[in-house]
């Protein structure tokens, strides 16, 4: 043996003749703790664990890391030199069921359990939505959501507005067929799907889509209903186009008193009651109707709204 690999040696025997760094190196060779951690641990000061620590790190029998204001501690196995893991093996094997270990462990188990319920999203929960829709946007839940559709199924966006959810859904490789009869709003759904080839847009007033009969897989309409001078003719037209076994989804306003909104939004009705709604739906031979009403959005500050599906 050199005088280096002597030297080695009896530093490593130093460390594991201490009882706390044994008791240490058996708690990071399982888990990377803080200082913090190890004293509730231990039951031993910050200044007496920090002095261990340190011996240990400058015999690289542990490594740290930054995390924030605080170090973190681990035994990285792969990076013991071959006679360390030797002696920490025989250590380990000698010190046996000690009830000390098993002490730490309980100690560790309930410290474990407290950085669980202690994690970032306990204190993020009252602002994730702000938080998330700050960092993220908005727009990638309906994207996901739209994903879950099969591929290649034919939809039609009725009163498709600026083609903010065709975009979405055409993002879906779904086949789309947008239809507004304002060109302004037409204008700026080809802006906002001008990279889509499976989003067609067409002008046209939803009383009369230029559209063949059984042809859609699915049929939205978003917030358009209350502009129609004819709603049920609308929808009619709506059951027209789909296909046996088409399905329906509408969003629209709960009836409400609230003028100054309807005429804000420039609407010519005040919205409409569940079962009114209802049995628009099925007068023109849908089935399967479902309505109802949709929890008010943080912040929203106008009329709730109603969602209603059905089936051809």
């Amino acid at each position: 043996m050199s005088e280096n690999g002597a030297q080695r040696l009896m530093g490593w025997m130093s460390c594991l003749s201490d009882p706390t760094r044994l008791r240490l190196l058996h708690l990071l060779t399982e888990h990377e703790l803080g200082v913090a951690e190890l004293c509730d641990v231990l039951q031993l000061p910050q200044s007496t664990v920090s002095r261990h620590l340190k011996v240990l790190a400058d015999r690289e029998w542990v490594h740290s890391r930054h995390r924030g204001t605080a170090n973190l501690y681990c035994v990285r196995n792969k990076d013991l030199a071959p006679g360390a893991k030797k002696l920490w093996a025989l250590a380990f094997e000698q010190a046996g069921p000690w009830p000390t270990f098993e002490q730490d462990h309980l100690r560790l188990d309930e410290i474990l359990t407290r950085r669980r319920a202690n994690t970032f999203f306990a204190g993020a929960a009252p602002r994730w939505q702000s938080l998330r829709g700050e960092h993220y946007g908005y727009s990638f839940t309906q994207s996901a959501l739209a994903a879950l559709l099969p591929a290649g199924t034919r939809l039609v966006d009725l009163g498709c507005g600026d083609g903010e959810m065709a975009a979405v859904l055409g993002d879906a490789a779904c086949k789309v067929v947008g239809v507004d009869r304002s060109l302004e709003m037409l204008t700026a759904a080809e802006a906002r799907t001008v990279n889509h080839d499976n989003v067609r847009l067409l002008h046209g007033d939803l009383v009369a889509l230029p559209l063949p009969s059984d042809t859609f897989d699915a049929a939205l309409m978003m917030l358009a209903l209350t502009y129609l001078e004819e709603p049920h003719t609308a929808l009619c037209e709506m059951t027209r186009v789909l296909r046996p076994g088409g399905r329906v989804v509408i969003v629209t306003l709960l009836r409400h008193d609230r003028e100054d909104s309807r005429h804000e939004m420039g609407q010519l009705w005040p919205g409409f009651d569940p079962d009114e709604l209802e049995t628009m739906i099925t007068k023109p031979g849908l089935k399967d109707v479902r309505v109802r009403a949709l929890r008010p959005a943080p912040g929203a500050t106008g009329p709730v709204l109603l969602l209603a599906t059905a089936k051809k």
